[in-house]
């Protein structure tokens, strides 16, 4: 399949325009008749690849820009992984979580081009200490929640500094749980790591994030 069949979908999403916070106001719930569109799909019917593309293209975007941090990349990225859902939805288990598997393959895509174009990017040391519980433990803890309950509105240019400033493997976790919304078991699926992991990695990307708005922001309070 070329890429040609999405450019159209490619430029019609609003590059410029997708912050963190303002996808959280947002919201994004389970979208009505996927299941039918991915059923389609697996037969052959590329009408429904396109309805897919609506449905997601502006998160799948969002979540490859925040990885590999340059529009370019992110637009042939997003390409590559409808190229790839096309060649392999009949091998997907329709049983599963269709988010999850779609996220795992542009994530999957993403890595692969960063370890090829830029592989310092990855190389971050990662402490996964799991016997530290603080209160920042507790709250990645509960159930999700939109970011702008975390931290009021008008600090979202600050938060989104923040968390760009992250290593990939917090920012990735920390994308998927705020801004996607997902739960902490489907955030483990996507990236193949233990349930443990992805609390430890919520909790030091928050903490991380803290300390440098603390740092930078000196006498605000981003507890």
């Amino acid at each position: 399949m070329k890429l040609s069949l999405f450019q159209d979908a490619v430029r019609s999403i609003d590059m410029s325009g997708m912050d963190m916070i303002g996808a959280a106001v947002m919201g994004w719930e389970v979208p009505v008749g996927l299941e039918a569109d991915v059923a389609q799909l697996r037969r052959g019917d590329l009408d429904a690849l396109s309805a897919l593309i609506t449905r997601y293209q502006n998160r799948l975007y969002r979540f490859l820009l925040r990885l590999v941090h340059d529009k370019s990349e992110a637009e042939d990225l997003f390409q590559q992984t409808w190229v790839h859902v096309a060649e392999k939805i009949r091998h997907f288990d329709p049983s599963r979580n269709f988010d999850a598997w779609l996220f795992t393959v542009a994530r999957n895509l993403a890595i692969d081009h960063l370890r090829r174009v830029r592989p310092a990017s990855l190389d971050q040391p990662v402490s996964e200490d799991e016997s530290q519980g603080t209160a920042v433990d507790r709250l990645v803890a509960n159930d999700p929640a939109p970011l702008e309950r975390v931290l009021a509105n008008e600090r979202a240019t600050r938060l989104g500094t923040a968390l760009d400033e992250l290593p990939i493997v917090y920012r990735e976790v920390m994308t998927l749980r705020f801004e996607e919304e997902m739960k902490i078991e489907e955030i483990a699926q996507v990236l193949s790591i233990p349930l443990s992991t992805v609390k430890s990695r919520l909790r030091r990307s928050l903490e991380q994030m803290r300390q440098s708005l603390e740092t930078r922001y000196a006498g605000e309070n981003w507890r």
